[in-house]
């Protein structure tokens, strides 16, 4: 997955810089709201609950943000679209892990760590190049 941004102009919600339409958005809040909700980590058959859930229109919530902030709504979203769109990237990501052996799914850290081995990918390339950094600020 590409992640596109504007470094000055970054949101102040992760998912609104992951995901492309506000839809997924809220899905993916709620995948990994419902994830924390049961410790971290869920079975691949509750995994597949809260998508059928989602997909039959039986799935309710309060939601945290948009023009239904604070209201009680049931939400919809097609399966296979749910684990295209929503699960495999947060997977290939490192947003969540998936155990292959316990067959559960489970809130990870793993895209943060990426990230910054990323950023420092980029200062031994940068010093490999001979740039030195003379910067005292961060933005």
């Amino acid at each position: 997955m590409v992640i596109l941004y504007d470094r000055f102009n970054l949101p102040g919600d992760i998912f609104e810089l992951i995901f492309a339409t506000d839809q997924q958005k809220i899905v993916g809040k709620e995948l990994i709201k419902y994830m924390l909700h049961q410790g971290g980590e869920i079975t691949k058959t509750e995994m597949s609950m809260f998508a059928t859930e989602l997909h039959d229109n039986q799935y309710e919530t309060v939601l945290e943000d948009g023009p239904f902030k604070g209201k009680k709504v049931k939400m919809s979203y097609n399966k296979r679209q749910f684990y295209d769109r929503i699960l495999t990237p947060m997977k290939s990501m490192g947003l969540i892990d998936y155990d292959l052996y316990k067959k559960t799914y489970r809130v990870s850290t793993k895209f943060y760590n990426d990230m910054m081995r990323i950023g420092l990918m980029w200062k031994k390339e940068l010093s490999r190049r001979g740039f030195k950094d003379t910067s005292t600020s961060e933005a």
